[in-house]
């Protein structure tokens, strides 16, 4: 049998480096139906990346991401490109909703708040990596730690030699070494998980505080936390456990020690400033000038404040200062009432690059039920099979679940591909609920049972619009 290995990061950085815009392309469209104008933005702005970071530093300096606006319907895919986009390259990715932010002076999170989450997610990234080369080192530390609490070293005991001086004399080293390789074979294969071991567990009961200010509790940089352990000292206390809750506890330490987080935050930092992806979602709920009145008062308010985060400002967080001149933002909004050009000038101009995503067909959504690496149908065959039930669609029932779905599309407000998830919801209700019953069983849903399940709702548009 081949094991193979997961990649090194540098084998993870040349195989990105030799992604062409068109491999790219390739790629999103085992996740994502259709969309080709959108994945070729997204993979130039890719690939400039790349292109960047092999040019001299004062050259690479002046260059800035080509930051993108995506303008569809909800439910085309928009979303869902930007976050394949990132995981394709490992990139730190932030999904946010502009309307969730206020001008500064309102009571709200300000614009700044995304880079501190960006970089928070950062950490965890590298924290991650980090977590797996040093995995199995920890695993052995926590091994011997907890052999050492199962079998303690024997005492020495002073034993007068014939010359007169003192010798000190312990257990013999073979016996020791045996019993120790014994008790190993019987932790690693579970035999010790009930027995009881006493442990020194760290206490991580802090004094609380609370920081009422008008810049948000996010704006407060100082890591309590880490601070507090050096003022009042950190106390330990002896706590019982099962050898497998304590063997779990140990590796969680020695992991901790092992990690240098000084280093983590210089990588995550140093990531999100050149690979960085922010995803400002509702980009069109903050377009439009100021009316004077009312709940549209900060909509040029906002897009002002996130027009140096956009152009490249530095932003404050509590692992330090980080730039953020290369991070690339892609924008997005339906644009049904406002267009691009009702946003400000000055922010347009940050967003050179324009893509319209369209509506989905009927064929799109077809495609969408079976083509992705994930397809709905791939994700409800697989949950069933967890049942003992083998699941299977013909090639009819999926046209009539994409014709339905188009249908309720039109008539009601249009979801886009997420009216699938209701729709196949709706069809596979009665088998969901009585597969522990059908265990071994074959089921084949065709055209006619789609129709049996759906046509009462679907004649009904007041009931549609409800439950479909």
């Amino acid at each position: 049998m081949a094991i193979y290995l997961p990649p090194t990061a540098e084998e993870e950085q040349l195989a990105l480096d030799d992604l062409t815009p068109r491999e790219i392309v390739a790629e999103l469209d085992k996740y994502v139906v259709g969309q080709n104008d959108a994945k070729r933005a997204v993979a130039i702005a890719l690939r400039n990346r790349m292109r960047r970071q092999k040019l001299t530093p004062d050259l690479a300096e002046e260059i800035i991401p080509k930051n993108i606006i995506m303008i569809g319907p909800t439910g085309v895919g928009k979303t869902e490109i930007a976050r394949r986009l990132a995981k394709l390259t490992n990139s730190p990715f932030l999904k946010v909703e502009a309307s969730k932010f206020t001008e500064v002076g309102y009571v709200g999170r300000d614009v700044e708040s995304m880079i501190r989450d960006l970089v928070e997610i950062a950490i965890d990234m590298i924290r991650e990596e980090k977590l797996e080369d040093v995995s199995d080192k920890a695993e052995l530390n926590a091994e011997e730690r907890l052999l050492d609490l199962l079998l303690p070293p024997p005492a020495p005991r002073p034993q007068e030699s014939s010359s007169g001086g003192v010798v000190i004399e312990g257990e013999t080293g073979d016996s020791q070494s045996r019993t120790r390789e014994k008790l190993r074979q019987q932790l690693r294969e579970g035999k010790l998980d009930e027995r009881m071991v006493e442990l020194d567990v760290r206490e991580r009961n802090f004094p609380s505080f609370e920081i009422i200010s008008n810049q948000g509790v996010e704006e407060m940089d100082v890591n309590l936390k880490d601070m507090l352990p050096n003022i009042f000292g950190q106390r330990s206390k002896k706590r019982k456990m099962k050898v497998d809750e304590a063997f779990e506890y140990l590796i969680q330490e020695e992991e901790q020690r092992l990690i240098d987080m000084d280093q983590v935050t210089r990588t995550a930092i140093d990531r999100v400033e050149n690979s960085g992806i922010v995803f400002l979602d509702e980009i069109d709920k903050i377009a439009g000038r100021e009316s004077g009145h009312g709940p549209d008062v900060s909509r040029e308010g906002v897009q002002r404040d996130i027009l140096p985060i956009v152009e490249g400002t530095t932003v404050n967080t509590r692992y330090g200062m980080v730039r953020t001149d290369h991070i690339l933002f892609v924008a997005a909004g339906a644009f049904h009432v406002s267009k691009p050009s009702d946003l400000i000038p000055e922010l347009q101009g940050r967003f050179p690059i324009r893509v319209e995503l369209q509506s989905l067909t009927m064929d799109d959504f077809i495609r969408i039920l079976t083509e992705p690496k994930s397809s709905l149908v791939k994700q409800y065959t697989a949950l069933l099979e967890t049942e003992g039930v083998k699941l299977e669609f013909t090639h009819e029932s999926l046209e009539e679940v994409a014709r339905f779905a188009f249908r309720v599309n039109e008539g009601t407000e249009n979801i886009g591909a997420r009216r699938l998830h209701t729709i196949m919801e709706r069809v596979l209700d009665e088998i969901s609920f009585e597969a522990p019953e059908k265990k071994g069983q074959h089921i084949t849903v065709d055209a006619e049972y789609v129709g049996k399940m759906l046509s009462d709702i679907v004649k009904d548009q007041d009931l549609s619009r409800y439950i479909l």
